[in-house]
């Protein structure tokens, strides 16, 4: 693994760097706001549905617009987009979840409303994502794991009545980042919850990052991947061994494009995108593809 949990960093210099590499390669420009707003409450009981759970197809052109939505460029089947956003007609629409930390602009509401549902440490300060600036859940307990699943469900279930197909659930890997307060154990079993209430609404839903996770992650009912740098990092083959090839790769570096494109081209869906994830048209915005 390494130090950054394969996160991007949302660092100006790198944008700035990559926007240099990638300017001969014909992307459009860009900026974006990736965030999932503030933290909501949500229904006490999931609405029942009759929709087939249907997972992303294999390579399918894939565009990840988490921090603002825009027209998808051609070839794209597959969007990713923050659950504030609307769903594109015609296209497979995933549903962007923070579902094991707590947004920036959220830690308030958080602390105000639900403060012993954030992780904290032996001085009682919560922990924090330092790349993100995210607060993490606590899932230590059962109890806290099913009160934050009616939160996060909530959410969920906003993502199938605005007509998303999936959903994307952040940070599965929140235990590297919990000064040893969480293990993977407390992560999947959080996870066993929001892919219940995933598939109640008649969402699939993807794990998101841990690839040390995925055949565990695929027992546990997730129905695909979505990985940031495994081409980076050499950490594509679990997923797509895990998913039967349905994994989504985000890159953040050319050379991660070009070491993911070269062993994973053909069979997995590889977009390359600015760390920032901007929305086309504004200064910044990097996509390609193999």
């Amino acid at each position: 693994m390494n130090a950054r949990t394969h996160r991007p960093l949302r660092s100006a210099l790198s944008v700035l760097a990559l926007a240099g590499v990638l300017a001969a390669m014909a992307v459009g420009c860009g900026s974006p706001g990736d965030g999932e707003g503030g933290g909501d409450s949500a229904p006490s009981s999931p609405p029942s549905s009759a929709r087939a759970v249907v997972p992303p197809e294999p390579h399918v052109g894939f565009d990840y617009q988490i921090g603002g939505a825009y027209p998808p460029p051609p070839g794209v089947g597959a969007v990713s987009r923050d659950r504030t956003a609307e769903p594109t007609d015609g296209l497979y629409n995933i549903c962007y979840v923070n579902t094991f930390q707590a947004q920036p602009d959220a830690t308030d509401w958080w602390q105000e409303n639900h403060p012993d549902l954030l992780l904290r440490n032996a001085g009682g300060a919560p922990v924090i994502d330092q790349d993100w600036d995210e607060a993490l859940f606590d899932i230590s307990t059962p109890a806290k794991r099913e009160r934050l699943a009616e939160i996060v469900g909530g959410w969920i279930d906003g993502c199938a009545a605005s007509g998303f197909q999936a959903v994307e659930a952040d940070n599965l890997d929140s235990y590297e980042r919990s000064a040893g307060l969480l293990t993977p154990e407390h992560d999947l079993a959080f996870a066993r919850l929001l892919i219940d209430r995933a598939h109640a609404a008649g969402l699939a839903i993807g794990q998101k990052n841990a690839a040390e996770l995925a055949q565990r992650g695929r027992a546990l009912g997730f129905d695909f991947a979505v990985a940031e740098e495994c081409g980076q990092y050499d950490e594509c083959g679990p997923y797509a061994t895990a998913f039967d090839n349905r994994v989504l790769v985000i890159e953040y570096e050319p050379a991660g494009l070009a070491r993911a494109c070269e062993r994973w081209g053909k069979t997995l869906s590889v977009v390359l995108r600015d760390t920032d994830v901007r929305p086309a048209g504004e200064t910044g915005y990097v996509r390609a593809t193999c």
